[in-house]
């Protein structure tokens, strides 16, 4: 079993413009009205790195700066694991028209923007941070996987954890290959739990800063087999949403985390799924998937 608490949120998607602004939405006291999100070029970076990147990268800077700014905790001091099915499709798409073109001329920043850690690499540059980052993809896996893998680097290392994890629909014919809808990014910070053992030393946060008080316990652990029947999220358009973009399978942890309630949700991966308690800090037993 791991356990880890959540003390930072960023989340965007149409209709959800931050977490201040998603959180009565996802809690279900407000209704959900799916206007298009803005992707705004991320302050963090410097006029010649706002210039090179696209929308996929703004969509993982912005719910990763959400995220390490609700948590209290300096973007230095936070190790990260930034995940993405899909990667920078346009950017691919872009190589790929390029290369079926008499000319075959590549452009170097499209070419460096189309790796799987370019995201990382902008939030590693725009904040100055030195800390390890794991970038994965696991198809439609990929937020069970990432999530696991920050939880358990969170309690392995007794470090702060940032998780982001983010996905935009291909352009075509991509997208009728792999088919994905909607903009979708969500960052977490982890942090260990408190019933996980002694800091060691030499892991205290860099400047002795505090994080934010928690929102909620996470017990995570990972089960062999097919995954229990698990309900369909309170709200229908949510529901559709995750099945339609692999980053929005965190919908209903944010949901549990929005309306500080207790839940329990399962993540396919792989041969198994991932098994996520959700104890909100007042709470009572979680509920069946």
């Amino acid at each position: 079993m791991i356990e880890v608490e959540v003390v930072g949120v960023g989340v965007r998607a149409d209709g959800l413009d931050g977490w201040q602004a998603a959180r009565p939405v996802l809690a279900g006291t407000a209704p959900f009205v799916p206007a298009p999100a803005p992707l705004l070029a991320p302050t963090m970076l410097a006029a010649n790195e706002r210039r090179r990147i696209g929308p996929v990268i703004r969509l993982a800077l912005a719910v990763a700066q959400e995220a390490a700014e609700s948590s209290g905790l300096p973007p230095t001091a936070l190790r990260a694991v930034f995940a993405s099915a899909n990667g920078d499709g346009a950017t691919v798409h872009a190589i790929l028209e390029s290369l079926a073109s008499p000319g075959q001329q590549v452009s170097p920043t499209q070419f460096h923007n189309s790796v799987h850690n370019a995201a990382a690499g902008y939030w590693s540059i725009g904040t100055g941070s030195t800390e390890p980052v794991t970038c994965l993809g696991c198809h439609d896996a990929t937020s069970a996987a990432a999530l696991l893998t920050a939880a358990a680097e969170a309690q392995a290392e007794r470090r702060p954890v940032l998780l982001c994890v983010y996905d935009l629909p291909f352009p075509e014919p991509l997208n009728t290959a792999r088919p994905t809808a909607g903009i979708f990014g969500a960052g977490l910070v982890l942090v260990p739990g408190s019933g996980a053992g002694p800091q060691p030393e030499g892991a205290a946060v860099p400047g002795g800063a505090k994080a934010s008080a928690p929102l909620a316990k996470l017990v995570i652990d990972w089960r062999a087999g097919p995954p229990p029947p698990s309900r369909a999220a309170p709200c229908p358009d949510f529901d559709a949403l995750a099945r339609s973009n692999p980053a929005a399978r965190l919908l209903r942890l944010l949901q549990a985390l929005a309306a500080d309630r207790p839940d329990r949700l399962v993540l396919d991966l792989l041969d198994g799924y991932v098994n996520i308690v959700v104890q909100p800090c007042s709470t009572t037993p979680p509920s069946s998937p």
